[in-house]
């Protein structure tokens, strides 16, 4: 029997801390990651000048599914975010996969995002990020992060807070000092022949993955103050800014480096070009920030995933037991910080980073999917309603699906096989669940 939202809420133990600020710092630091430092000139090589239409094209595309999260974030007060969805719309084999998926993708993009960081410390400390170093380097972040994470959701918002205000301070400096030294420059004339159609939807897909992420911010809803009416707004709200912080980082890069292109770092050659030395030095300060507050928000939420599937009775139970002074779901928390640091340490990322874009829109499909089913019985005061019937569900299914048509074939074997290994756990997970009973 699939258990109800109730009695799924009522297990849990975690104390409501997150208000509309923490909800919406975990929308934008899902979003801003480590890619916006370098997706300028790959957008420019594939659409040239009018690669900044294409930002506006990805956040209208992701638009209906944000919004889909929007409605289904308003019916739950309850941790687990689209393992809820899928399990009350589609069973909990459905839920468990999609929490295993969305998991997968948060631990090897957090894994990924540590040896970025590191990479970048290694800028500042010869030696960070080769050898002894780099192992050294790797263990004090995840353990760091770790602690963090396990002391509390205060503790982790507030780490949250100072690594999103340095990084928004750097990303809106760059656009804000390039906008007063280059004055009409900055703005495009579209006098240049528009590329084929071929490379805007390559520029399509390359710039949709600075779009995904998101959904973190919805994982945690058994810790929000206000879940009905603040993850609607967190949401909404996140995507708007960063749309158009995109757009005129886009705008202030094509004007101040005439071979965006072929910039291997884009955004750290275009703040040289603007201020010199000192404003590279200020752009690697705010990657650091970026990576960092995209690793809090990544943990925050994929740790309340394994803790969100051992109360469905998913995973074991020692997923779900919570810190009897901080109360914060610790094991999970360990169990991620061992997992990235291994990943980190000894594995390549290239391919699997590119999977975890297919188990995102397998997501994103299956809970744009749960709202036909779901509404009816959640639809009353207090909830987020989209208007126009199923219409907005309709294009973020659809959305997914075209998104799907662009992956490789690898990508698309790899998660099957990454299925294969969440049904296997599912079935040990079951199995130990009937013995208890």
């Amino acid at each position: 029997m699939t258990p109800s939202p109730a009695t799924s809420s009522s297990e849990e133990k975690l104390p409501r801390n997150l208000g509309l600020w923490g909800i919406w710092m975990l929308v934008v630091n899902g979003l801003i990651g480590a890619g916006i430092f370098g997706l300028p000139s790959g957008a420019a090589a594939l659409a040239g000048e009018y690669s900044v239409l294409i930002y506006a094209f990805c956040a209208l595309l992701i638009l209906p599914i944000i919004l889909c999260f929007a409605e289904l974030g308003s019916y739950f007060r309850g941790t687990g975010g689209p393992i809820r969805y899928g399990t009350l719309a589609f069973g909990p084999f459905v839920g468990f996969q999609g929490g295993w998926l969305y998991y997968l993708a948060r631990l090897i993009s957090f894994s990924a995002n540590t040896v970025l960081l590191t990479d970048s410390i290694a800028y500042f400390i010869a030696g960070a990020g080769t050898g002894t170093g780099r192992i050294i380097s790797l263990a004090v972040i995840c353990v760091g992060l770790s602690v963090i994470n396990v002391l509390g959701s205060v503790e982790s918002i507030r780490s949250m807070t100072l690594f999103t205000v340095i990084k928004f301070a750097v990303l809106i400096l760059l656009p804000l000092g390039g906008f007063i030294l280059l004055g009409p420059e900055v703005i495009p004339r579209f006098e240049s022949p528009i590329p084929p159609a071929k490379d805007l939807g390559a520029a399509a897909l390359l710039l949709i993955y600075a779009f995904v992420g998101f959904e973190g911010a919805v994982v945690p809803a058994g810790e929000a103050k206000r879940p009905e009416r603040d993850m609607p707004l967190g949401l909404l709200l996140g995507l708007a800014v960063v749309a158009v912080l995109y757009m005129v980082i886009q705008l202030v890069s094509q004007a101040a480096l005439s071979d965006l292109a072929n910039s291997k770092t884009p955004l750290l050659d275009v703040s040289a070009n603007l201020f010199g030395p000192i404003g590279a030095i200020l752009l690697m300060v705010g990657v650091a920030a970026s990576v960092l507050a995209n690793l809090v928000s990544s943990m925050f939420s994929a740790t309340r995933v394994t803790y969100a599937l051992s109360l469905e009775k998913s995973l074991p139970r020692w997923f779900g037991e919570v810190h009897s002074r901080y109360l914060t779901p610790a094991n999970s928390v360990v169990f991620f910080g061992v997992a990235a640091f291994l990943l980190a340490a000894f594995g390549s990322f290239t391919v699997l980073a590119a999977m975890t874009v297919l188990s995102r829109l397998f997501l994103y499909g299956m809970s744009c999917a749960a709202i036909p089913k779901l509404r009816p019985q959640f639809r009353g005061e207090g909830r987020f309603i989209l208007k126009g019937g199923y219409a907005i569900p309709v294009l973020g299914i659809g959305a997914c699906l075209w998104l799907m048509l662009q992956v490789s074939s690898q990508s698309i074997w790899m998660t099957a096989i990454f299925v294969g290994i969440g049904t296997l756990l599912y079935w040990i997970g079951k199995k130990q669940s009937k013995k208890v009973l």
